[in-house]
């Protein structure tokens, strides 16, 4: 019982002081579930990363699901889970009920407007994070993909299936190179 307690806390916690959505939650739960739980190593939080990723749903949601179920299994996911809405379910539950009254407020025009360039650095910074270790090329390939699927539209639907093949054709490849 304690153990989903510290899920669902550690999920709380993030979704209650993350502003920007998924992927400015993402180094919050990166610092959690690695160096202060010590749930998952550096290479297990990227795999799930990646498939949270391919996943449908908000990244961070499917995150925390991940998270809790490889920890305490359906219970661990729906801890992880309730964690990561409740807080910005009741922020936009009170959001609705009163921000028509202060939308026009300067300062909270300010605030707004304060906040944009901490979110766009929480979003970049998993990001470089992610490239420790990859080979310059994986990168070259990455940013290509961005610049695609940002200056010409391209779904990333495609990228993801043509990722998943490529990798599929590698390990093929490797398996009879060892076979061999």
């Amino acid at each position: 019982m304690r153990e989903l307690f510290n899920i669902f806390w550690s999920f709380l916690k993030i979704g209650a002081f993350t502003f920007g959505g998924g992927y400015a939650m993402i180094p919050l739960i990166q610092h959690e579930v690695i160096h202060n739980r010590r749930w998952l190593s550096e290479r297990e939080f990227i795999d799930l990363l990646t498939l949270a990723q391919a996943a449908p749903g908000p990244i961070a949601l499917n995150t925390a699901v991940f998270v809790g179920y490889k920890e305490r299994k359906y219970l661990g996911a729906l801890a992880a889970v309730l964690g990561v809405v409740v807080p910005s379910f009741v922020i936009i539950l009170l959001v609705a009920i009163f921000f028509n009254n202060i939308r026009q407020n300067p300062w909270v025009d300010a605030a707004f407007r304060g906040m944009r360039p901490a979110v766009v650095a929480l979003i970049v910074a998993p990001i470089v994070g992610l490239t420790k270790g990859m080979h310059w090329s994986l990168i070259a390939v990455a940013l290509a993909v961005a610049l695609a699927v940002w200056y010409w539209g391209i779904s990333p639907i495609l990228f993801l299936v043509a990722g998943a093949l490529v990798g599929i054709l590698i390990a093929a490849y490797r398996g009879k190179e060892v076979r061999k």
